[in-house]
């Protein structure tokens, strides 16, 4: 295991690059000591591709109280869950 760490950026959220891309900065430390910032830049289809592979991975998990709607169980008649 190494020491350096990737992570979001406090207070800097996902964004509209480019012309719709999307871009997430995230900042990369080493020792706990700041180095740089670098953005993960991800096209529509590529957003879409990561977003439902979280969703899959979180799926057995219990959402938290804030959590984004798409992370909520939705009923169905017949008293089916989804996500």
């Amino acid at each position: 295991m190494t020491d350096w760490q990737i992570g979001p950026v406090p207070g800097r959220g996902l964004r509209r690059v480019n012309g719709g891309e999307l871009a997430l900065p995230l900042q990369i430390l080493q020792g706990g000591r700041h180095c740089a910032i670098a953005r993960l830049e991800l096209t529509l289809a590529e957003a879409e591709q990561l977003h439902a592979a979280l969703c899959y991975a979180l799926g057995e998990q219990p959402p938290p109280p804030d959590a984004p709607e798409c992370r909520r169980p939705v009923r169905y008649p017949g008293g089916r869950q989804r996500y």
